[in-house]
């Protein structure tokens, strides 16, 4: 998937280094919003097998996991995951994403997830896509806002983040072109 400034894919298992260095120059950063890693979250060996995997669920339905890559230098400045897809009487997913910190405030998110939504609706014909964000990361909520997310709730200590468990902000948006071919 292209759009002006970026090229959006998945990674291969050989091309793992990619996704071990962004994460390894962002990591100060996006421990505040992420799950907690494990302990061979920055091996090489783990990410050849998780990038395996993003590929397997990609094509099983379940998910899809997209690396952001900036076309001005080739370099990988974040993600975009739609996670959990659910079909059947649901058609929704969750969605997660992440941006390298020297790129924040440039409009690479909303880049990226302008785009790969209208991929989740068009091509994949997704009825819903759900992205939860803490009250805190303005910056978060300000993208999800821009791009027609609506809040339809909030969950108290929701998700366990940087070791401690975190309220979010529960958004969703809707596709009002989804296709029934159930």
């Amino acid at each position: 998937m292209e759009t002006p400034r970026l090229i959006l894919r998945l990674l291969e298992p050989y091309e793992a280094e990619l996704a071990l260095s962004f994460y390894l120059d962002n990591q100060e950063h996006l421990v505040k919003t992420g799950p907690r890693w494990t302990a061979d979250f920055f091996e090489l060996d783990r990410w050849r097998l998780q990038l395996k995997v993003n590929r397997d669920e990609y094509f099983a339905d379940e998910s899809f996991k997209l690396f952001m890559f900036e076309k001005a230098t080739g370099s990988v400045i974040g993600f975009v995951n739609f996670n959990n897809i659910v079909r059947r009487v649901a058609q929704y997913c969750n969605l997660g994403y992440g941006l390298a910190q020297a790129k924040q405030g440039q409009g690479f998110m909303d880049e990226a997830l302008r785009h790969s939504i209208k991929y989740s609706f068009e091509v994949l014909n997704l009825h819903r896509v759900m992205a939860n964000y803490m009250p805190h990361n303005v910056r978060s909520g300000r993208v999800l806002k821009k791009l027609g997310f609506v809040a339809e709730g909030f969950a108290r200590d929701y998700l366990f983040i940087n070791g401690r468990w975190e309220d979010h902000v529960l958004t969703s948006l809707t596709n009002d072109k989804w296709r029934d071919t159930l």
